[in-house]
């Protein structure tokens, strides 16, 4: 029920920096609800190309009010961001409208269902949702300054719902560039390796709700002209939780890949619109694997992949990134001579250390040239070998503890993993399952650990992958010797004491490991911890920063210790070859 109206922004046209702005434009969807929308367009009257974002976050709320500590750390290591802006028109995740207006684009924000300006019931990227999206991009085409070619553009929330969206092929979107976002409801983002992760519930709590619609006056003002960024109505408590799920308790009941998982994921075999997918090598747990899965089995004929570094924020609004969006959306949005007709299908930004990335072009994924690298578990010694041991042995650690390492020798030469890496691990547990999270971990000649700056977590490992045994059924159809896919359609619970064979799935990586240094694998039983200093906080997040920033998996209701407890063991031996699959670089010739 709608009630407490109060004094507010409407519908109004106004001309300023250098823009014509229609705020809070209505489109209404197939079932009657109505969106709010702000376009902001070229003032000189035509027809533009349009790039549109759908999403939750308040399309009236400033980035620097609504993310402060994000937006400082942003300006202050990338200071191009802020020049050639007045930066009143910034909001997470999306385009700022003044480097792309003046270019002749339409920049389309639309608040989604249940957020911001828009009113209903907030279901997170539900096929309500998707269709919402779908209407939008059609509406968008119709209008007098739209030259009929719709190009979606986003982070994250507004990477992912271009996956899905994509997916019932609008017939004018043009083209997507999908920069970190995921596609897997489960895989990616709920449940890694079929343990539960507990960060959307809090990404819930601290994303928005803080910018549901209905908040009214209890909400924040737009930095611009005032308006209420959650609409102009006030709900009472009880109305607010009714209008949206329980996105944690959701999540929760659903341990198993079912339709409700499906519902909300992408069908890829239905994405075949042009598409730059855009990832980050330091965004496990949520942006990198469905970047990597969408350049690889999207239908689409025209698609390339692009790899980075840095935050996950950042580098979109740098002139790196919008000089590659542009040139990507420039030709086929505009069909202008952008060079795009040359691009190789990747664009890898090469990880070194010390936070140094070298752009280097690559022709597909995995790399041609990939020289598939076994390293074999010793337990006896734990060590990583290139022959596998002779003789059985076995090595146990606490099933919820810190687990063991396998380490290499020193590296004889500077060596490059570029690419998907997996383990094959036999285990046995002492109680009826366990999880096992895998760290790929690098040492440098010194012993000091080479961490980078993840997506998120200042302190981020080289690669991370998690499977719960009794997950470890594979798909036959899908499994590829580099990237394990696993069904998680059914509980194989585990006999106390039996040995079994689990092939483990460990994100994509890339970096150049200097000589001297090791190589480590973590087998573990609980998240990875850095042991150096603290990474700190954001403002939009709940917990410190401890080297996996918000993609924890410490429910404990979803580990119980009678079943997740006890001990597990690794064994290696003949018949029982436990390794490290690697994907080593050599130079190009």
């Amino acid at each position: 029920m709608l009630d407490k109206p109060t004094t507010d922004v409407r519908e109004r046209t106004e001309t300023r920096d250098g823009m014509t702005i229609d705020w809070d434009v209505p489109i209404t969807m197939d079932d009657g609800l109505v969106l709010r929308a702000d376009v902001f367009r070229p003032i000189k009257p035509g027809r533009y190309p349009v790039i549109l974002s759908c999403g939750p976050y308040g399309k009236w709320l400033a980035f620097q009010e609504g993310y402060p500590t994000a937006w400082d750390i942003m300006v202050r290591e990338h200071p191009d961001v802020a020049a050639g802006s007045s930066n009143q028109y910034q909001a997470w995740e999306v385009v700022d409208p003044e480097k792309w207006v003046p270019d002749g684009y339409v920049c389309v924000r639309v608040d989604s269902r249940g957020a911001g300006r828009s009113p209903g019931f907030i279901d997170h990227f539900s096929p309500r949702e998707t269709k919402d999206i779908y209407d939008c991009i059609e509406w968008a085409a119709r209008q007098p300054w739209s030259n009929g070619k719709i190009g979606m553009n986003g982070i994250s929330y507004y990477a992912i719902n271009q996956w899905q969206v994509a997916a019932l092929q609008p017939p004018h979107l043009s083209a997507i560039c999908v920069w970190e976002g995921a596609g897997d409801w489960y895989r990616d983002k709920n449940h890694h390796g079929g343990i539960l992760c507990t960060f959307q519930a809090n990404w819930s709590d601290m994303q928005i709700k803080t910018v549901q619609h209905g908040l009214g006056t209890r909400g924040k003002r737009s930095r611009i002209h005032g308006g209420l960024v959650s609409g102009p109505v006030e709900l009472s408590d009880a109305e607010m939780d009714r209008n949206r799920g329980s996105l944690g308790g959701e999540i929760a009941a659903n341990p198993l890949d079912n339709q409700y998982h499906r519902d909300h994921s992408v069908d890829w075999s239905k994405v075949k619109v042009p598409l730059l997918s855009c990832g980050n090598w330091g965004g496990t747990g949520l942006h990198l694997r469905g970047n990597v899965e969408g350049f690889m089995r999207a239908a689409s004929e025209q698609k390339w992949l692009e790899m980075h570094g840095d935050r996950h924020w950042t580098l979109f609004y740098t002139d790196y990134g919008i000089a590659l969006q542009k040139k990507f959306f420039g030709h086929f949005l505009k069909g202008e001579n952008t060079g795009w007709n040359k691009q190789p299908r990747l664009q890898l930004n090469i990880r070194h250390p010390g936070e140094k990335f070298v752009v280097r072009d690559e022709n597909e994924w995995p790399l041609a040239r990939t020289q598939w690298t076994k390293l074999y578990l010793a337990p006896p010694s734990l060590t990583l070998a290139n022959q596998p041991p002779v003789q059985g042995a076995q090595a146990n650690f606490d099933a919820l503890g810190d687990g063991l390492q396998f380490a290499t020798a020193p590296l004889p030469q500077e060596t490059e993993i570029t690419g998907p890496v997996a383990a094959k691990l036999f285990v046995s547990s002492s109680t009826a399952d366990a999880d096992l999270f895998l760290v790929l971990q690098v040492y440098d000649p010194d012993g000091k650990e080479i961490v980078f700056h993840g997506a998120l977590d200042p302190h981020t490992p080289i690669g991370q992958g998690w499977l719960r045994a009794s997950h470890r059924k594979l798909d036959q159809k899908l499994s590829l010797p580099y990237r394990p896919y696993h069904t998680h359609d059914e509980i194989q619970p585990l006999t106390p004491g039996a040995v079994y064979e689990l092939d483990i799935e460990i994100w994509p990586t890339c970096l150049v490991i200097p000589a001297g240094s090791r190589i480590v694998l973590a087998v573990r039983g609980k998240d990875y911890v850095y042991k150096g200093a603290s990474g700190g906080r954001l403002s939009n997040m709940k917990n410190e920063f401890t080297g996996c920033g918000p993609f924890l998996h410490d429910d404990p209701t979803d580990r119980p210790p009678d079943i997740f407890g006890g001990k597990t063991t690794v064994h290696a031996g003949p018949g029982q070859e436990s390794y490290l699959l690697l994907p080593v670089i050599p130079s190009k010739a």
